[in-house]
């Protein structure tokens, strides 16, 4: 029987949301180079690989009984509001909010740095899709506590195991909850 879990690392193959080079490599965003390449938000764009992504992360937020889940834009809004979507659907009687923090404050009308709904001493999880280096996943914590938010939990959709991410993370006092890792895309690449 496959788990949910690998109908989710097949879903970004049938996708082409992962692709792997060894000799050539991808550029990433803190301009480094690694053999993969993973695009959540294609594989976001479809609705069966949204609902996977919902019911591993509603699985394993459950215990945490978030009040809210944001991240930075843009990446983090499908991924707060599809498991937001699915958890209310799930348990109607408790919803999980969410929120999204700014790049950069809005230079008009209150000139918030995040969006949405949630008040400070909310139990918040900052969701983002790839995890590397932790960098956009930490601006948004940091934008979170500052606004009164409790965070203690992260998720993402797949944990690169690289650039010391996941350590970063974590020495930041998080749990990190991460629904695939490249280990688990790289063993579907072989099937």
């Amino acid at each position: 029987m496959v788990t949910i879990k690998e109908q989710l690392a097949k879903a970004f193959h049938d996708t082409q949301s992962f692709e792997w080079d060894p000799h050539g490599g991808f550029k990433l965003a803190s301009g480094l180079t690694s053999p993969f390449y993973v695009d959540c938000r294609s594989l976001m764009a479809h609705p069966s690989a949204r609902r996977l992504v919902a019911q591993l992360a509603y699985e394993a937020l459950r215990p945490v009984e978030p009040n809210c889940l944001g991240g930075l834009e843009i990446g983090a809004i499908s991924i707060a509001t599809t498991i937001s979507d699915f958890a209310y659907a799930a348990r109607p009687q408790q919803e999980w909010r969410t929120f999204v923090v700014r790049k950069q404050a809005k230079d008009h009308g209150l000139g918030k740095l995040i969006d949405g709904a949630y008040r400070a001493s909310d139990r918040a999880v900052i969701v983002d899709d790839v995890l590397t280096s932790g960098g956009s996943l930490l601006k948004a914590v940091t934008a979170a506590r500052s606004a009164g938010l409790i965070v203690t939990h992260a998720l993402v959709i797949v944990d690169r195991n690289e650039q010391g991410g996941r350590k970063k993370v974590e020495q930041e006092g998080l749990t990190l909850i991460s629904l695939l890792t490249i280990d688990d895309l790289m063993r579907q690449q072989s099937k």
